[in-house]
């Protein structure tokens, strides 16, 4: 399916045959613009950027590279190919035809699981605003601008079906969208790490390594929907978001490989030495992990849900990788592990599979998460180091579920206040943390070199090298 680049709003849609939902989205895109003016990557209009451009849905050669002036990036609307005969694979109305219209009793739970996920995606937008001025390479800052102009590609994707198919509410949402803001105290985002501040590289990289690793999950489910529309869209979106994962796990490979050559060269792990010589220590690395893992194990909600339950058997939203699964995609009588406290200890029982959506989906990130730890340590063990990066105990520093009321360590231990307060400095970011990795954020802009504290990636992008002009300066 070929986009059409001939439109003012680039689409494979067939957005011209429908002239009213065409005027309205045009209507739209003038205040998406000056959202992107005002909230979106700062200082950037006139430079060149190397960006890739969605010209095709197809797996192959679905993408373009050129120079574009991030303004005027065609912001489109694109869903992969329909599966002829596709039914729906789970829930009360499994083995029924998809729905290509939103089925009236459903109608709320698919704008709230719509306008849910499209809230996310100008958020982050919002959140790294300001980092395009500290980049630690030519190479880093085309990947973040690849990713901020993506990410609105996606809020695009989530306006378009929710002014095709949900009217007058619809459009008012869609304006709504860009009336809230990342951390706005008045009109926050809906979600809660999305309201968190990136106020440095080291966090955008565990942004995109953790955060945006639950926005594979949410959308692998959703592109299960018995919604034919929303489950093309979020097929298209999730060809994009692997490169935004890509950027966060080799990001953090990068930084400790460059830690790990002055670990070498001054014969020490001493973070204070590490540290004046420019480069980030690793128990610094685990708190930042610490911290971005939890704040991203509450996005998948409540360990027991009943919403999560009804999108299921209404067909809405599925399991990541829903049609792989060997049972009878109906759960009414199958089972499935959830923590919870019991008796002051953390205890793991069966429960209703249908209510632990949320936590399978959880546990499948959590696995999911572990990979790339696994791959950053093998960078510590070349070097001879006997640190270890880990993943903290999913009970660890939680503010939704049912580990929100209580203090847990990183290795899973239940704490008293007190306990927590005295511990808590060693395992989350502090204030000192943040001004540290704020003083090693100079920019880099000569093509092919590096901030003292990140290596090199071991390749361009594209088939460029390394040293490829990605960014160019207006």
């Amino acid at each position: 399916m070929a986009i059409d680049y001939r439109e003012r709003i680039p689409n494979n849609v067939d957005l011209s045959g429908n002239r009213r939902l065409q005027r309205a989205l045009e209507s739209w895109q003038p205040n998406y613009l000056r959202w992107w003016d005002e909230l979106g990557p700062a200082g950037t209009q006139r430079d060149d950027v190397y960006l890739r451009t969605a010209i095709s849905v197809e797996t192959d050669g679905w993408a373009n590279f050129d120079y574009v002036k991030m303004p005027d990036y065609r912001w489109g609307i694109f869903l992969s190919k329909p599966q002829a005969g596709r039914t729906i694979p789970f829930g009360d109305h499994k083995g029924e035809p998809v729905w290509q219209e939103v089925p009236g009793e459903y109608r709320s739970a698919l704008h709230r699981l719509i306008v849910t996920q499209g809230d996310t995606e100008p958020a982050s937008v919002e959140q790294q605003r300001h980092l395009g001025k500290t980049c630690p390479s030519l190479y880093d800052l085309r990947n973040l601008f690849q990713i901020n102009v993506e990410e609105g590609r996606h809020l695009w994707a989530m306006v378009y079906l929710l002014h095709a198919y949900f009217g007058r509410d619809g459009r008012e949402e869609a304006d709504e969208m860009l009336e809230r803001h990342s951390g706005d105290p008045d009109r926050p985002r809906i979600l809660g790490a999305f309201n968190e501040p990136t106020p440095h590289w080291l966090s955008y990289l565990m942004f995109t390594y953790f955060t945006d690793r639950d926005g594979k999950y949410q959308l692998a489910s959703l592109a299960e929907s018995g919604f034919d529309p929303l489950a093309r869209t979020c097929q298209f979106m999730l060809t994009e978001e692997a490169h935004h994962m890509f950027v966060g796990e080799t990001g953090i490979m990068r930084v400790l490989q460059r830690t790990c050559e002055v670990m070498d060269e001054l014969q020490t792990d001493d973070p204070e030495r590490l540290r004046a010589a420019g480069v980030i220590d690793v128990p610094t690395l685990q708190r930042f992990v610490n911290f971005h893992f939890s704040v991203s194990l509450d996005l998948f909600g409540q360990e027991r849900s009943t919403n999560a339950a009804n999108y299921f058997t209404t067909g809405l939203k599925g399991r990541y990788h829903e049609t792989r699964i060997d049972d009878d995609h109906r759960l009414t009588e199958a089972l499935w592990p959830v923590h919870r406290l019991q008796d002051n200890r953390i205890v793991c029982e069966d429960g209703p599979a249908l209510l632990a959506l949320n936590e399978r989906l959880r546990d499948d990130y959590i696995v999911d998460s572990q990979r790339g730890v696994n791959r950053w340590n093998r960078v510590l063990e070349q070097h001879g180091s006997d640190m270890r990066l880990e993943l903290p105990h999913r009970a660890f520093h939680r503010a939704i579920g049912e580990f929100a009321d209580v203090h847990v360590s990183p290795d899973g231990r239940l704490l008293t206040e007190a306990e927590w307060h005295q511990g808590a400095d060693d395992w989350l970011p502090t204030d000192a943390d943040h001004a540290f990795v704020n003083t090693l954020m100079q920019p880099v802009t000569e093509p092919g070199k590096m901030a003292s504290w990140i290596g090199p990636p071991s390749r361009g992008i594209n088939g460029q090298s390394i040293d490829f002009e990605y960014v160019k300066f207006r």
